[in-house]
């Protein structure tokens, strides 16, 4: 019988996806250990041909890819002669970015015979579709909605980021590589006299236009909540279907409990 494999990073997401499927094997890159999950098999990218053989001896037959990783540091002593073969391939894309990396690895995964399953296709239960979650959105966090979409895509467009902050029009904020809470810390230390008066903006979320979606889609959290009520804004925004909400219940009443709306947009 085929299993499905959760190709599993750092932090909460790959026991979230587990949660939805039947009896799935846990696959966690060295180094990067998913929380509330004990791995059936660790590997590390210096030894991936004979990763995806014992995916294959193991009755996989889908992947799907869950959780937080950064590069690891490879070690050339620690590579077989048919991963070293792949290296020139993977440094290439690597060179080109995070989205042409995330290709490059599927396409070796497909390569293999293996079909790679997004979240929202195997566990939607996770990826709101369209629609207010809590609160009110005013006339102005439409209009600043609008204008962070915009933002997004042009930085998506050049692979940097897949959120900003915006109020009464201004960007207060863009994520780069540091993250999500290294851009609303930022945005909490502005001095009043860089944030426009009167509303409080928000802090918008959406893939980068043209990613593959079965991977990396954005994610938000009750710390996300927390930290944008820590930036002093008014909401969260994120684009319908395009990304994944951790433990969507804590987050509505954490939103609640702060004045803050939740709107997949």
């Amino acid at each position: 019988m085929s299993r499905i494999a959760i190709i599993a990073g750092a932090g909460a997401l790959p026991a979230a996806v587990a949660g939805a499927l039947e009896a799935p094997l846990i696959c966690a890159l060295d180094g990067f250990a998913p929380d509330a999950l004990v791995p059936d098999m660790v590997f590390r990218v210096e030894r991936l041909v004979p990763f995806l053989a014992a995916l294959e001896q193991a009755g996989v037959r889908d992947v799907t890819f869950a959780g937080a990783v950064q590069r690891p540091r490879l070690d050339p002593a620690l590579f077989d002669a048919a991963t070293a073969q792949l290296v020139p391939r993977l440094m290439a894309a690597m060179a080109q970015g995070d989205d042409a990396t995330l290709r490059a690895v599927i396409d070796v995964f497909e390569e293999a015979g293996f079909t790679v399953r997004g979240t929202a296709e195997i566990a939607p239960g996770l990826v709101p579709g369209a629609g207010l979650l809590c609160g009110a959105v005013s006339a102005q966090d439409e209009a600043d909605a609008q204008r962070a979409a915009s933002i997004v895509q042009a930085l998506g467009a050049v692979d940097v980021g897949q959120g900003c902050v915006v109020a009464q029009g201004l960007c207060l904020g863009v994520e780069a590589l540091p993250g999500t809470d290294a851009l609303l810390a930022g945005v909490a230390a502005l001095p009043a006299s860089l944030r426009p008066p009167g509303t409080r903006g928000l802090f918008f979320k959406a893939p980068k236009p043209g990613q593959d979606r079965r991977v990396d889609l954005p994610t938000l959290g009750p710390q996300t909540v927390a930290r944008v009520a820590e930036a002093g804004l008014g909401g969260i925004v994120w684009q319908a279907g395009g990304v994944i909400c951790l433990e969507r219940d804590r987050m509505v009443a954490a939103a609640r409990a702060q004045g803050l709306f939740l709107w997949a947009r």
